[in-house]
């Protein structure tokens, strides 16, 4: 079994050394090889030149759309199984064990991993209760950190590009029916997990999306170009 660790990436210079760095510390820790994609997206910084110091593949994809470069990143991918993280996240170092375990289990589609953020205050814990309400709506699955099967990633065709925003929660929602169809269960690595930045919150304001749920709301149908582009595609790092 070989996994390919997929990491969509825009000007993110500033976390992407941490990401990688405990994309190979976890793999010190499992027994199948690992490779790293990293999937550039008009990126000005240092970001390329980051990646290629720990031997990622580059590939690039410059459309404001995550799903699409999630999806490029995979195509340019040849692991057995996939694995999905964003540049501002850091896995625990036994993650890629932990996903070894799982799937060698042959119980599950596929799954997500627990979010841990870098930091918590009263505005973050309350701003996050919105969020949170609104992707119990959207049908919650744990997320952050995709595993799955190559196999089934290409069954369900891969990330929706029509979304803009919540493609990571469509993509869950979509993996977890399929496993149903196979008698399979959509898991959480439960003994491992993510930590996040909090930058989002350093951005705007730890009572921000608290205070603005309309913002939330319209993330939330995967539709709004400008909210997308305010979040995540034009966003000065």
């Amino acid at each position: 079994m070989k996994i390919s660790v997929i990491v969509p990436a825009h000007n993110e210079e500033a976390f992407i050394r941490d990401c990688l760095a405990s994309i190979r510390e976890a793999e010190t820790q499992c027994s199948s090889p690992v490779e790293i994609v990293v999937c550039l997206n008009r990126c000005t910084d240092r970001t390329e030149e980051i990646a290629k110091s720990f031997g990622a593949i580059i590939v690039r994809e410059d459309a404001r759309n995550l799903a699409k470069i999630r999806n490029a990143g995979v195509r340019a991918s040849n692991g057995d199984v996939v694995v999905t993280i964003d540049a501002d996240s850091r896995m625990s170092p036994n993650m890629l064990r932990e996903i070894e375990r799982l799937i060698g289990s042959q119980k599950y589609v596929g799954g997500g991993a627990p979010i841990k953020l870098e930091r918590y205050s009263l505005g973050i814990i309350f701003s996050s209760l919105v969020i949170f309400f609104y992707a119990l709506r959207f049908g919650l699955k744990s997320a952050g950190l995709f595993w799955v099967p190559r196999e089934h990633f290409d069954a369900i065709g891969g990330f929706d590009e029509s979304l803009l925003t919540v493609e990571d929660l469509d993509f869950a929602n979509r993996l977890a029916h399929y496993g149903k169809t196979k008698g399979l269960k959509y898991g959480t690595a439960w003994r491992a997990y993510i930590k996040t930045s909090a930058r989002k919150f350093d951005n705007y304001g730890d009572w921000y999306f608290f205070k603005n749920p309309r913002i939330v709301r319209d993330l939330f149908t995967g539709k709004h170009q400008g909210t997308a582009d305010k979040f995540y595609y034009d966003v000065k790092r």
